[in-house]
């Protein structure tokens, strides 16, 4: 596989290895239009050397550097595609939803390589959010925790929560991505508990989140991790057929996917990322965001972007600058 040399190097957590001494895990998850299941998986196995095989309407691509990646379209339909009637509405769904190509957990050094899949997409006509008001396109990105611990846990929602609107503005998400329903922003509640401090058990931490983000449609979402380490909480909260697949990764869910612009790439949004676990592991800055967002919360009236203004302010005196920048100038 061709990995452009001249890619630079995927950034590294702050805390790399997991608690094993293995380097922790990413797993990918990219929406597009443009390319059919059976182009994509083709281009994947040309691309890579990997080996195609099916699994009903889905495609299977093994030994590739990304482990077994799957392409298939992202509707109910492709479970029950074997009827003619299932296979007409698949075909029908086709301009209406997205295809999407899932890896394995693999070792983020290998993102230059997916980089360079992704270019190869671009070229033979996979397109992103840009296309379309109703073109929802997402990339998740499902990174592996470095503990299964209430203190890391909660270091790196908090980080995100309370960053979460700096990152919104600093790094717009797409209209079509904001007017649907899978990128809500965490509610104050959440923010206000997150921000008195690390509880003492993950079980702790999994009720407060249940309490007051209790949907899969947030940027950052914890669910996978408490469905790995209490699956009964789960079942209690969203019945037997949830859904959720439980692992022990952050599912973050916020990026658009801009597979069709050439400036992008899949290692820039990872970027992003690996800055939430940098403020995460800074508990200086972090306990300083908490309080001030205790202190903002108390004030009687609220000015538009006062949370913004106050947190960018201290994360720039921190030199978290990776969180506030902006490929769009005017944002």
């Amino acid at each position: 596989m061709d990995t452009h040399n001249a890619t630079p190097a995927a950034l590294s957590l702050p805390t790399p290895l997991d608690e094993k001494g293995s380097p922790r895990s990413l797993g990918v998850e990219v929406e597009f239009g443009g390319l059919s299941e059976q182009q994509t998986a083709d281009l994947v196995a040309q691309e890579t050397g990997g080996a195609i095989s099916r699994e009903g309407a889905d495609y299977l691509i093994s030994d590739t550097p990304f482990g077994t990646c799957k392409a298939y379209i992202d509707t109910a339909y492709r479970k029950r595609a074997s009827g003619e009637v299932a296979k007409t509405a698949l075909d029908l769904a086709r301009n209406l939803v997205p295809v999407e190509l899932v890896s394995d957990p693999f070792d983020p050094a290998h993102l230059p390589a997916f980089d360079a899949l992704i270019a190869a997409m671009r070229d033979a006509g996979a397109y992103g959010t840009d296309k379309g008001i109703l073109l929802g396109y997402g990339v998740h990105l499902n990174v592996q925790t470095a503990a299964q611990s209430a203190d890391h846990i909660w270091s790196v929602v908090t980080a995100f929560a309370l960053s979460e609107q700096l990152i919104r503005h600093s790094h717009p998400i797409d209209l079509s991505r904001r007017v649907l329903p899978f990128v809500d922003s965490y509610p104050r509640a959440l923010l206000d508990a997150l921000a008195e401090g690390p509880p003492e058990t993950l079980r702790a931490l999994a009720d407060s989140y249940l309490s007051h983000a209790p949907s899969r449609n947030h940027a950052l979402d914890l669910l996978p991790i408490i469905a790995d380490f209490d699956p009964d909480l789960i079942t209690q909260t969203f019945g037997k057929d949830n859904g959720i697949s439980a692992r022990p990764a952050y599912h973050y869910r916020m990026p658009d996917c801009r597979i069709d612009d050439p400036g992008w790439s899949v290692s820039h949004e990872w970027a992003l990322w690996v800055a939430i676990e940098a403020l995460a592991e800074d508990r200086t800055t972090l306990n300083a965001l908490c309080a001030a967002w205790r202190d903002h919360r108390s004030q009687i009236a609220h000015v538009p972007h006062a949370w913004i203004d106050r947190a960018s302010a201290i994360l720039r005196d921190a030199g978290h600058d990776a969180l506030l920048k902006s490929e769009n100038a005017a944002a």
